[in-house]
C-alpha cells in the first residue's frame, strides 16, 4: 500500500478506535493546535457507528475530503455522498456517521471545534442493510 492516498500522511492502524469502526481505518495526527485536526482513512465499505460530539457550548466536527469517495448522515436524514473537496460541518449533539463507499477509499481532515464539555458518545453500528443500499 502506498504511504498515503493524498498529500497528507496514512497514519497507523486506527486501533485505539477500531472498535467503533467496521472495517479498517487508519489515523494521521496532523495538529493539536488550535483547531486539533487528523487524516482519517477509510479502506472501501469502512465506516464508523453511529456518534455524537456532545458539547454544552461550541463544539461539533468539521470534515474536509481529500480522496475518494464517502459518505455522511445524520440521524433521520438521506445520506450525503462526498468526494474530494466537499466539506461536512457538524454541529455539536448531532447523531451522525461518515465512512467509505463501498468500492472507494476515503480520507478526510476531521477537525473537532473547540467547545466547552466536549466529549463524543460511540453509539450503534451502521446497520448493513441500509449500508448496502447507499450507491
Amino acid at each position: 500500500m502506498k504511504e498515503s492516498l493524498s498529500a497528507f500522511p496514512l497514519g497507523s492502524t486506527n486501533d485505539a478506535y477500531a472498535e467503533y469502526f467496521i472495517g479498517q481505518s487508519y489515523l494521521a495526527p496532523l495538529t493539536a493546535e488550535q483547531i486539533p485536526t487528523y487524516n482519517v482513512t477509510f479502506k472501501p465499505a469502512c465506516r464508523n457507528n453511529w456518534h455524537i460530539h456532545h458539547a454544552e457550548k461550541g463544539g461539533g466536527q468539521m470534515l474536509i475530503c481529500v480522496y475518494g469517495e464517502g459518505w455522511y448522515q445524520e440521524w433521520g436524514k438521506p445520506a450525503r455522498h462526498l468526494k474530494a473537496g466537499d466539506v461536512v460541518n457538524i454541529p455539536a449533539n448531532v447523531k451522525h456517521w461518515h465512512g467509505a463507499a463501498k468500492n472507494s477509499w476515503f480520507q478526510h481532515l476531521a477537525q473537532e471545534i473547540p467547545g466547552e464539555g466536549s466529549r463524543t458518545e460511540w453509539c450503534e453500528p451502521v446497520d448493513d442493510a441500509q449500508y448496502q443500499k447507499l450507491g
